[in-house]
């Protein structure tokens, strides 16, 4: 029999061997891995604490009510808050210089004869809505500044409050969803599981359409003025390209892409947890809701300045 020494003997070249390879790094946490991690954590704990019926899905449950609950919390009020300022634009900003601009072409025309601008009837009327042109784009400027309405806020506060809890809430999910997980053995809908993407491909084509129909119907709520004043660039774009000139029509542009993104967020939802995937469609859901409301409200908040303005006139 061997004894102790020549036993340990024997296994000194294979505890050699272990401690020369490469060891295997660990993950390290940063700050950002750590608070996502916590959060994951936290979720899972809240859709057992929540009090849902036994008979329906917690973790399913939970995704829906966070997400209505956070969107209402921090998108909203923003939403509210842009389309008043939209509103601002188009019934304060618009009708007052459409009543300047008979104004603003007299002292363009003044301008004119002290320039001693000579010219044909065609070269006349067109350097006079040049000049005009850049007239009324500063005065718009000062008028949006005066009412608090400029677009570059009212787009973009949306997207920057709307973006970052978007992004975090699905590298939350993603995080909850990562095995081993208590996700693995829920389902929901056409989700065998929300660990794992839809094998039939419902929810992802139900998150493009969403998407697509939050596009199309954007026009459904239009004003009467907004359709005319679209009808005379479309006018003026018609014949300046007639004219051999290159015009980009930026709405047109932004419409074609959101449809893109349509047909691309089917792609990108497919690959991505069924979790992830519930969350991206009640998130939609709840934004085209979300438009149409607060479209009717506008159109409707319009139609009653119409009837005043008409009412005040009469008298």
């Amino acid at each position: 029999m061997f004894s102790t020494r020549t036993a340990l003997s024997t296994l000194r070249p294979s505890v050699a061997a272990i401690r020369s390879r490469p060891r295997r790094p660990l993950p390290r946490r940063t700050f950002v891995s750590s608070t996502i991690h916590g959060f994951s954590e936290g979720f899972l704990d809240l859709a057992i604490a929540l009090p849902f019926p036994p008979e329906w899905p917690p973790y399913s449950c939970t995704i829906i009510l966070v997400t209505v609950v956070t969107r209402l919390a921090f998108t909203v009020p923003f939403s509210v808050w842009a389309k008043n300022r939209q509103w601002r634009a188009e019934n304060l900003v618009v009708p007052e210089l459409k009543r300047e601009m008979p104004t603003i072409h007299k002292q363009v025309q003044q301008r004119m004869k002290q320039d001693g601008f000579r010219g044909d009837r065609e070269a006349v009327i067109a350097e006079i809505n040049k000049r005009s042109r850049v007239v009324a784009a500063e005065r718009r400027k000062e008028l949006l500044a005066k009412y608090r309405c400029s677009p570059i806020p009212t787009i973009v506060m949306p997207i920057v409050t709307q973006l970052p809890l978007f992004i975090g809430t699905t590298m939350v999910l993603s995080e909850a969803s990562r095995a081993p997980t208590v996700l693995d053995s829920e389902s929901f809908f056409t989700l065998t599981s929300l660990s794992h993407a839809d094998s039939t491909l419902t929810l992802p084509i139900m998150l493009g359409l969403i998407t697509l129909a939050n596009v199309e119907s954007a026009r459904w709520f239009v004003s009467a003025e907004v359709l005319e004043r679209e009808q005379q660039v479309a006018k003026w774009t018609a014949e300046r390209r007639a004219k051999g000139e290159q015009i980009l029509e930026p709405r047109k542009i932004f419409q074609t892409s959101l449809r893109i993104m349509s047909v691309a967020r089917i792609l990108i939802a497919a690959m991505v947890p069924g979790s992830i995937q519930l969350y991206w469609v009640t998130s939609a859901t709840f934004g085209l809701f979300q438009s149409w409301i607060l479209d009717y409200w506008d159109m409707r908040r319009r139609k009653r300045t119409a009837i005043a303005g008409k009412e005040s006139s009469s008298v």
